[in-house]
């Protein structure tokens, strides 16, 4: 069975409630039957291991930082990408992926910046820059080139709130748990021009597992 983050705690209890009243209500069948809505709660909030839980990533890849289906993979979008020039995908997570959030490249974090707002559906161009959301930039030297990757958590029609584990000055590896969000929402992640992208609108993605982007080699097999 896999690990259920600490966030479940409040959002299971108050799923629980109609069954605790059913119990009290004398009503076991009924109780039993409402007993599934924590139990669909608490599993929501699952955290499965992943592959970089137990490895060290290659330094030239960009993993996926969430669950889910990639909605856009190309040249940053106007209002949605970062100030100066990248390369953007977008992944759309439903109520039924895992919500856990992991760092797309390791290094440090310089940059950590929430940002209040709507909770428009996740799947929309506006929801990258009207929702409530969490901009976090992580750099790191490789070979003497400064590399610098940023990342973003957006809530969306259910979602209602950003949980972001990292503040600047965190030394983070690629893949591991920065945080997640609640109840279906979207992550986008911004990469440098250099970077060849390796998945296209409509592909799977696993978080943590899923190579998203790479460093080309210079030089050789790193």
């Amino acid at each position: 069975m896999p690990r259920i983050d600490r966030e479940a705690g409040p959002a299971t209890a108050v799923a629980a409630v109609p069954a605790a009243l059913a119990l009290l209500g004398r009503r076991p069948r009924v109780a039993l039957a409402l007993a599934a809505l924590p139990l669909a709660v608490a599993a929501f909030f699952r955290d499965p291991d992943r592959t970089p839980d137990g490895r060290t990533v290659p330094a030239d890849d960009v993993l996926s930082p969430a669950d889910g289906k990639v909605m856009y993979a190309g040249p940053g979008q106007e209002k949605v990408a970062p100030a100066g020039e990248w390369q953007q995908v977008s992944i759309f997570l439903s109520a039924f992926d895992v919500h856990m959030n992991r760092a797309p490249y390791g290094g440090r974090v310089t940059e950590v910046v929430q940002r209040p707002g709507r909770w428009l559906a996740a799947y929309t161009h506006e929801s990258a820059h009207l929702n409530e959301r969490a901009d976090i930039t992580v750099e790191r030297e490789v070979d003497g080139e400064l590399r610098r990757v940023h990342f973003r958590q957006i809530v969306g029609l259910m979602a209602r709130r950003v949980v972001t584990r990292v503040a600047v000055g965190d030394e983070v590896a690629t893949g591991q748990r920065v945080g997640l969000m609640k109840f279906g929402s979207r992550m986008d992640v911004f990469v440098p021009l250099e970077c060849d992208l390796l998945v296209a609108a409509g592909e799977r993605v696993v978080a943590g597992e899923t190579v998203i982007a790479r460093w080309p080699v210079v030089g050789g097999a790193r």
